[in-house]
């Protein structure tokens, strides 16, 4: 006779406990008008329809530099950068000035 080894298989059990989560606060009236203007934003947000910030003028001095800045930038051209330089100002003529002495 073989002695055969025995083999014992335990299985383990394991309680899992499902949280609820509640909503915390008092629920919200889906009728009210704080509710439906939140409903609203959010559906024209998806939509892309939502207005923010301050509305461009068409016709203003800002929006035809910027229409200027955009046409060069379409054609290729390059942009300088900051602020331009008065070369007729008092400062201008002093560096000039300082800089060409022999």
């Amino acid at each position: 006779m073989s002695k055969k080894k025995e083999v014992s298989t335990v299985t383990a059990v394991v309680n899992v406990e499902t949280n609820v989560a509640k909503a915390l606060g008092r629920p919200s009236n889906p009728d009210s008008a704080r509710q439906k203007k939140i409903t609203d934003r959010e559906t024209k947000r998806a939509a892309g329809e939502l207005k923010r910030g301050r509305p461009s003028v068409a016709g203003s001095k800002r929006q035809a530099t910027l229409a200027v800045r955009a046409e060069k930038v379409a054609n290729g051209g390059t942009l300088s950068k900051g602020r331009p330089v008065n070369v007729n100002s008092k400062r201008q003529q002093a560096l000039a000035a300082k800089t060409v002495i022999v």
